[in-house]
């Protein structure tokens, strides 16, 4: 009976020992990836373009598994498009770890996040990245770019990044990535003003009677499926508590913006506690502020806008709203349908003198198209008053409120563009897709 009773604790000690192995080579190489992320800022580049490269090759299902499994894509409750390999591979590139973690291997504890959300306007691009270098404060937080499709020009100008954190995300449908199929084009859609019955095309018209446009109606797309993604999928932001900043290419950022900001935030709940964000602009894109000692409180802007998660949550019930708003811009659709819905006017809070400036004289959707190249050639002179370099704003500031502003409103019926049911239904599923149940139900 002796050897028997001695069998069973050894056989415990080898199955300890080679548990210990696997989890020991499971954290070497974890520690080995950061590190190869970490130190190499150009990785990222190099790696996207091996994935580019090598379109379905088909050796890595697994790290495709392990990718959906983190992000918690709750795709089997779901109905998304079919995936062709680059938008399999522009998943796998969100997977990656930020860059530059050498050089900012600590991130302060209240950070603001910034967001800068892209299209193709590379021009642009270099110039809010220049000012971004500019920003005391920055080298603190995360900065993550988000593309509407997949273009090298754009990756080179993210890989000269050195001042801070930064990640690249990029929208796995995004029209520009299907060339023959839905969100993309496809062969059997109607073009302009089709009459589906007549062509045997298919697609459902705007209330202008227009077909939908692809390279337009990824604006709105791309906004809400980066929406969800932050604030719900991506490992690096879903429990993040704070404000996020969300910032475009065509935005000019002055030195001052990210110290700014967080006084803002700061005061926001004592100042306004009926405010939902902070801004860095007015929405009077055309002003540069009042100049006024004193804090400003008005409608939400486009240009610089930073909330939390709290009035995330409110948007994101809202998403039945949001998705079926006839109007292809995500911003004309959060004033006109989404803001009204909360039933409270939606203030956000800034300081008297702007810390951002939108320069932009090219329409996201143009210099896109073959025959309608955009000619500005993205130089601009902003001049940046010595003001404008340190933090400006006063703790002790009053707040003037205004109040019945011009813009668009409740009962705007939209600009059209945003008919398609297909389009709708990728939109309320971009709402579920890292939920097993959501907040807005299936049409």
């Amino acid at each position: 009976m002796a050897p028997a009773y001695y069998k069973k604790p050894r056989l415990r000690d080898v199955a300890l020992r080679r548990l210990i192995l696997v989890v020991s080579v499971t954290l070497c190489g974890v520690l080995l990836l950061v590190f190869l992320f970490g130190s190499n800022p150009a990785s990222i580049n190099d790696v996207a373009r091996d994935l580019v490269e090598n379109l379905g090759n088909g050796d890595d299902d697994d790290d495709d598994s392990a990718y959906r499994r983190d992000l918690k894509v709750a795709k089997g409750f779901i109905s998304l498009p079919n995936q062709n390999d680059l938008s399999l591979k522009m998943e796998k590139l969100n997977a990656l770890p930020p860059r530059n973690l050498d050089l900012y291997p600590n991130l302060a504890k209240d950070r603001i996040i910034v967001v800068l959300y892209v299209h193709h306007r590379p021009q642009y691009l270099k110039v809010v990245v220049d000012s971004l270098s500019r920003v005391a404060g920055i080298n603190e937080t995360l900065l993550i770019v988000s593309h509407d499709g997949y273009f090298e020009d754009m990756n080179k100008i993210i890989d000269g990044i050195r001042f801070c954190q930064v990640k690249q995300i990029f929208a796995p449908y995004s029209p520009h990535l299907f060339m023959d199929s839905f969100p993309g084009v496809s062969p059997r859609d109607c073009k302009d003003k089709d009459v589906a019955s007549q062509k045997h095309c298919e697609g459902n018209p705007d209330q202008y009677g227009n077909h939908r446009s692809p390279r337009i109606v990824s604006l709105k797309h791309h906004w809400w499926w980066m929406m969800n993604t932050l604030w719900d999928g991506l490992r690096e932001t879903r429990k993040h508590e704070g404000h996020i900043l969300f910032i475009e290419e065509d935005h000019f950022i002055f030195p001052n913006a990210y110290r700014n900001l967080q006084t803002l935030i700061s005061l926001k709940p004592e100042k306004c506690p009926d405010c939902y964000a902070a801004n860095l602009a007015p929405s009077d894109v055309t002003s540069r502020g009042e100049g006024w000692a004193s804090l400003i409180a008005e409608r939400m802007g486009n240009v610089g806008y930073a909330f939390n998660r709290t009035v995330w949550k409110k948007i994101h019930n809202k998403a039945r709203e949001f998705c079926f708003f006839d109007d292809y811009n995500w911003d004309i659709t959060m004033w006109a349908t989404v803001y009204p819905s909360f039933g409270s006017p939606v203030y956000s809070l800034r300081g008297s003198r702007t810390s951002a400036v939108h320069f932009g004289k090219c329409g996201l959707h143009q210099g896109q198209g073959e025959k309608k190249a955009c000619i500005d050639n993205g130089m601009v002179n902003i001049h940046v008053d010595d003001a404008d370099k340190v933090p400006n704003i006063a703790s002790d500031w009053s707040v003037h409120i205004y109040k019945n502003q011009p813009g668009y409103k409740a009962g705007f019926k939209g600009w059209g563009g945003w008919g398609d049911d297909r389009d709708r239904h990728l939109c309320l599923s971009f709402s579920n897709m890292y939920r097993s149940t959501g907040s807005s139900s299936p049409l």
